[in-house]
């Protein structure tokens, strides 16, 4: 009976298994694409990575480090490469700006009419098609230029695209010019300031309440000061208030500012060394720039760089008006910080240098558009005092594991900086066209764009940005293709 039912089981499960017997030719196995599968290669100056230099697309890595990868959401790759584009003129101190006509403009040290310092239009470079579409050319051209200084400046208001050119003069104070038809025709000059010391000055603006212009402008100078001396106009430029220390008295930060920023609930930020003399702060003022709070950053485990530079910690602000936070540690590698509250907590520290083996960085300058989206712009040395460009874009700085795409924005090839004229570094010291910053911003269309100078190429000022990847603003999307540039450009 038992032998019976053992062959009547055996009979009913046996088919069950032919399928499993069947050969291995007979079946299909269909793999998910992987994040990281773009349907093209990866450039080989493009990374993918998480804070400390994890490379994301190295799973065990990713593993040891205990990520938890979430690739979702904002937080997901884009295929991104970046590039540049020569202005056809050389530049000190690269700031900029842009229009909402699409116009991006850097500031040319001693290029302007009668060797005053240029205001250099980059026209049809924003969304080109062909490298041939766009141009650049000086739009500063008055009857009367004001001379060359010793710290050019250029900005563009993000409120009403007033274009401010500060001109510095250290011993005879600063002027001031605007325009407001894409440098088409300027204001007559008008003093800013007449202390006899200045330096090192850094200029934003904000929707904060003006009785005459819709945005009020504040610049902080380095004025033999034991912080940062600051100055407010509420008529777009025309005049200008006395000024006012930049931090809380009795504040010993030293007055080298990095970049100052004005937020769209009228606050105003810059980022300085702290009170102590020691660690990273955001100052904040919510009054026009008449007093400021410190708000320290978490630089306990990064520490502060001990270079020329040291003072400064760059601040971006988003739409949604968070805090995003720049500096350079200890070891000359780039950190970041956000905070969601005005600066009153931060994140901690993230390092976002790709994983490369940068022997460090510098000339830290950072900027956002939509809620969450970050670009950082730095040089780094790959090793012999050779230089490149670098783009970090984030898409989600507040997932609990952001995926930072870097690009070099410069072929191996062409480094911006190779000529070892700079024995303590180019990141570490003044050196070229770089002086003692560079600046970012993003176009309307959501693309970041970088100024710095080509140092190798004749200290030509360029723009850098990504041809290819994440819109930075509205919804997450590609960007428009652009056409790659480089050494062809300058």
């Amino acid at each position: 009976m038992n032998k019976f039912v053992f062959l009547i089981v055996a009979f009913l499960v046996v088919p069950s298994f032919a399928g499993c017997l069947e050969p291995e030719d007979k079946r299909t196995i269909i793999e998910e694409p992987g994040f990281f599968d773009f349907n093209r290669e990866i450039p080989e100056t493009t990374w993918y990575h998480y804070s400390g230099g994890i490379n994301a697309l190295d799973d065990v890595a990713v593993d040891q480090a205990n990520i938890t990868a979430n690739l979702t959401g904002n937080n997901v790759p884009f295929w991104t490469q970046g590039s540049y584009y020569g202005i056809g003129m050389t530049t000190f101190e690269p700031t900029m700006g842009i229009t909402t006509n699409d116009n991006l403009y850097m500031s040319s040290w001693g290029n302007g009419p009668a060797g005053s310092t240029a205001i250099i239009q980059c026209s049809g470079l924003i969304e080109m098609k062909n490298l041939s579409d766009y141009n650049c050319a000086n739009v500063y051209d008055p009857i009367s230029p004001v001379p060359n200084s010793n710290d050019p400046y250029v900005y563009v208001d993000k409120w009403t695209d007033r274009i401010m050119k500060f001109d510095m003069h250290a011993l005879l104070g600063m002027t001031v010019e605007f325009s407001d038809d894409d440098g088409n025709s300027w204001s007559l000059p008008t003093p800013a300031t007449s202390y006899s010391v200045q330096d090192h000055q850094t200029i934003g603006s904000s929707p904060y309440p003006a009785f005459g212009h819709p945005t009020t402008w504040v610049f902080c100078i380095n004025g033999n000061w034991e912080a940062p001396l600051c100055s407010t106009s509420f008529d777009g430029g025309t005049t200008w208030s006395p000024e006012v220390p930049g931090a809380p008295l009795g504040c010993n930060s030293g007055g080298l500012s990095a970049h100052i920023e004005g937020a769209d609930n009228g606050n105003f930020y810059r980022g300085n060394v702290g009170c102590s003399g020691s660690g990273y702060s955001i100052y904040r003022s919510t009054n026009g720039g008449f007093t400021w709070t410190e708000h320290p950053l978490p630089t306990e485990e990064s520490g502060t760089a001990d270079t020329w530079n040291f003072e400064e910690a760059q601040v971006a602000i988003d739409e949604e008006n968070n805090i995003h936070a720049m500096w350079m540690g200890l070891n000359n590698m780039p950190y970041y910080a956000y905070s969601r509250d005005n600066g009153d907590s931060w994140s901690n520290a993230m390092m976002i240098a790709p994983p490369i083996g940068l022997s460090g960085t510098g000339f830290p300058v950072v900027t956002a558009g939509s809620e969450g989206r970050v670009a950082f712009g730095y040089v780094g040395d790959t090793g012999n005092q050779t230089w490149n460009g670098y783009m970090t874009i984030l898409t989600d700085a507040f997932s609990d594991n952001p995926l930072f795409t870097t690009v070099q924005i410069n072929l191996p090839e062409d480094p911006i900086d190779s000529s070892n004229a700079y024995p303590e570094g180019c990141g570490y010291e003044r050196c070229g066209g770089l002086g003692d910053f560079l600046d970012m911003a993003v176009d309307q269309h959501g693309r970041p764009w970088f100024s710095l100078a080509h140092n190798d190429g004749g200290e030509i000022g360029i723009f850098a940005t990504i041809t290819e990847g994440p819109t930075l603003r509205e919804e997450l999307s590609e960007l428009n293709a652009m056409p790659a540039g480089g050494l062809t450009t300058l």
